[in-house]
């Protein structure tokens, strides 16, 4: 990871990779994030800027796991990251055809007592989120199935996607308990990690979920 970033001083352990373009929406720009964590370091998301300094992760304690939200993560990725890769067994073929794929999961569970996996299909069958607390804050990685598009939280419906299965998982997130928001992609030079709070949150999800009721694709 080339100079990671401490996403914010009241977010200890949360770490950004310096912003990559999104080769396929010149307008956004991905991160990957380091989670330093006392039983293991992980990483969520791809971004191909991770692999430009490998002493700078040796010296935060490494990547233990590394975590896919959904394949398309893949298309930018390469294998030059050393520690094994998760991510949705509905995603895992689409994974696998680019890099190696050490273990895959289907349901929601915990990851030790702070780091949840929530499977969210819509945007792909094998969407998924992470929630993670540390220092009092609750960091929801929700990759591409949430996002902020010129300061408005935005869904992504593709050709592949299913629409009623994405809004089932927008009514998930909706009653979650976050106050980051922590999606794969923002807006270039925009604001990437968003501070919320519960009723906030529920507005704005509530507002895609309006959207794709309608036949809306964002």
């Amino acid at each position: 990871m080339k100079n990671p970033v401490p996403v914010d001083a009241s977010l200890p352990g949360l770490y950004a990779s310096a912003p990559q373009t999104l080769p396929f929406d010149s307008s956004l720009a991905i991160r990957a994030f380091l989670l330093r964590r006392d039983r293991g370091n992980l990483l969520v998301y791809s971004a191909n800027t991770l692999v430009s300094d490998a002493l700078v992760v040796r010296d935060l304690g490494g990547i233990a796991r590394r975590y896919f939200g959904h394949w398309h993560e893949a298309m930018i990725d390469s294998e030059r990251i050393d520690a094994p890769l998760h991510c949705h067994e509905e995603d895992r073929a689409s994974v696998a055809e680019r890099m190696s794929v050490a273990e895959t999961f289907a349901d929601r569970h915990l990851l030790d007592d702070d780091f949840e996996v929530i499977p969210t299909p819509g945007h792909t069958r094998g969407a998924t989120a992470f929630l993670w607390t540390s220092g009092g804050h609750r960091c929801l990685f929700t990759g591409d199935t949430i996002y902020p598009r010129d300061g408005e939280w935005v869904a992504t419906v593709l050709g592949e996607s299913d629409r009623a299965s994405y809004i089932e998982s927008l009514a998930l997130l909706r009653d979650l308990d976050f106050d980051v928001l922590v999606p794969w992609a923002a807006t270039k030079g925009r604001a990437y990690c968003l501070r919320t709070d519960q009723r906030d949150a529920r507005r704005r999800i509530g507002a895609i979920l309006e959207r794709l009721r309608r036949g809306e694709d964002h």
